[in-house]
């Protein structure tokens, strides 16, 4: 079983990925952090003519070790480092390799990201677009950088977040939009174990209706 998770940053789209690989016993895949360790790598060459070749470069030699500092990959800063070369075409094609397969493994898996169900897994099995509005997204991130000790600007993050969005929809080689056959899961006033209870309900009904039986009362 094959669920794509896909939507906006810090719509809880990891969190229930996470959750729904631990669910069902599946492996998990956060493709974000495949574009934020290309960014954060080539970070000092932003304003560089040789920006472009050597995000390319990075993605097309990326291995697990490039995704163990976490701390510094989940960085806000990061992130709008991974929507900038997530832009670049040669960045995207060194990377799908890696994503398609992790998910056609044996068994199935988990990949959440911006365009697992519209670009990496058109077939999965199941597939979710999470969604919560900016300021919810916005309190969201803040929390989790200031747990780690950091000090946020609101006002600042709010519109890292409102530009990143912007940035990964006008993407012309992604494809960050809810594809026709996914399931919506607004979480803007959810908590993490109601969203999850939900987004399990949706897999489960999803399933069932495959197999050709009842829907899970």
């Amino acid at each position: 079983m094959i669920i794509a998770v896909d939507g906006p940053a810090a719509s809880g789209k990891g969190t229930l990925a996470a959750g729904l690989a631990r669910h069902y016993g599946l492996p998990h895949l956060d493709t974000g952090l495949l574009y934020r360790a290309v960014g954060l790598a080539v970070a000092g060459k932003v304003d560089q003519p040789d920006f472009e070749p050597a995000a390319i470069a990075t993605a097309q030699a990326l291995d697990a070790a490039h995704l163990e500092n976490i701390a510094a990959l989940t960085a806000a800063d990061t992130g709008v480092l991974a929507s900038k070369v997530a832009v670049i075409a040669g960045v995207r094609a060194a990377l799908f390799d890696f994503q398609r397969s992790f998910a056609t493994r044996p068994g199935g898996a988990v990949l959440d990201g911006r365009d697992i169900g519209t670009k990496i897994c058109p077939d999965a099995d199941v597939k979710l677009f999470i969604q919560a509005d900016s300021k919810a997204r916005m309190e969201r991130r803040a929390r989790q950088l200031e747990a780690r000790g950091e000090v946020v600007d609101r006002y600042a993050l709010f519109h890292q977040i409102e530009e990143r969005d912007a940035r990964d929809m006008l993407n012309p080689h992604g494809g960050f939009y809810q594809a026709a056959d996914a399931h919506l899961l607004d979480t803007t006033q959810m908590g993490i174990e109601a969203a999850l209870r939900a987004a399990i309900a949706i897999v489960d009904k999803v399933m069932a209706l495959k197999a050709g039986g009842h829907e899970p009362s």
